[in-house]
């Protein structure tokens, strides 16, 4: 490839950059840059733009602490994004350049949080072998709990029969466009009990993104009678379902509340979605996996799909130079 210039991202890109990412093969709502700038004050922004012949081929959302750069520690994941056109050595010619720009601007080594390969829309993982050529190290290996829709898969009976328990207590589903409810009264307070923790987004926060983006975003409460018993916040992309987040009460199991949402879920509402993503149990960066979490997502059929997260050295990237014979 030839005339490839890196530009880094300011607002004059905005048009441009959503552009690229709605046309994109591996790219979903979370890189649009309404999303990516919610948490704007917690990150330095260093997203890439690359072009040939000042025409937009790549873009690498990301931001940088000290001399590392991340692609972005605010996404779920990310990586560097392209068109459905982009050939292979296209992709190991714009990999090298972002390389030798980082370790020219002093950053000693980028971490990539590359995208599970369901959420592309067609085959995507130019990188990875690039990243094999630069000796990448993976650093972190989650696992992620999916149902591909598209086949049978075997819901457990210990569910089946909490769905029942859930019919027959005439659970109410309900779609909110008010998350208060569900934040404050069951997320934050299980949270805080099980893992002394707090979700990623404020109420506030979750309520503007889901106002931005209303198609791709979507909640839903369980009810038993006017009370809150179960609820989940639900990330839409083309091809995946993934509940972002998901919480019940004390009496989940005698209710069946929140297998009975889940069910719900995959056999009404995202019936259409080839992939239901039920994300990672995984905890301690990716060491140890949660095994009554990861037990409940199977149970409904769900198998394994591997997110990986690679640190390279940006001084490598003269191994990039000897690949084509």
């Amino acid at each position: 490839m030839k005339n490839l210039i890196i530009k880094q991202y300011n607002s004059d890109y905005y048009p441009l950059w959503n552009d690229f990412v709605a046309l994109a093969k591996n790219a979903t709502f979370l890189f649009h840059r309404d999303f990516m700038e919610y948490h704007q004050d917690r990150f330095e922004d260093f997203s890439l733009l690359i072009f040939e012949d000042e025409k937009l081929i790549s873009i690498l959302p990301a931001n940088r602490l000290g001399e590392f750069v991340f692609s972005h520690q605010g996404l779920t994941y990310g990586g560097f994004v392209f068109l459905e056109t982009i050939k292979l050595d296209h992709a190991i010619s714009i990999f090298k350049l972002v390389l030798a720009f980082l370790h020219k601007n002093k950053v000693s080594k980028l971490q990539l949080k590359q995208m599970p390969s369901i959420y592309f829309d067609c085959f995507s993982e130019e990188i990875n072998y690039a990243l094999y050529i630069v000796k990448a190290q993976i650093f972190r290996c989650d696992s992620l709990a999916v149902i591909d829709t598209t086949k049978t898969y075997k819901i457990s009976k210990s569910r089946k029969e909490n769905i029942r328990r859930g019919q027959k207590n005439n659970l109410e589903i309900r779609e909110e466009l008010n998350f208060e409810l569900f934040w404050n009264e069951m997320l934050i307070p299980n949270l805080n009990k099980k893992h002394q923790a707090k979700p990623v987004h404020t109420v506030k926060e979750i309520t503007f993104l889901q106002k931005r983006f209303p198609e791709s975003i979507r909640h839903f409460n369980a009810y038993d009678g006017k009370k809150i018993v179960a609820g989940t916040t639900v990330f839409i992309s083309e091809h995946v379902a993934h509940p972002q987040y998901i919480s019940g009460n004390d009496d989940k199991n005698e209710l069946g509340s929140l297998d009975y949402l889940y069910h719900h879920l995959l056999t009404e509402v995202f019936i259409d979605k080839h992939y239901f993503d039920f994300g990672p149990s995984n905890e301690n960066q990716g060491k140890n996996i949660n095994e009554g979490l990861l037990f409940w997502k199977e149970s409904f059929g769900a198998k394994t799909v591997v997110q990986n997260f690679y640190e390279v050295e940006t001084a490598n990237y003269g191994l990039l130079d000897t690949i084509m014979l």
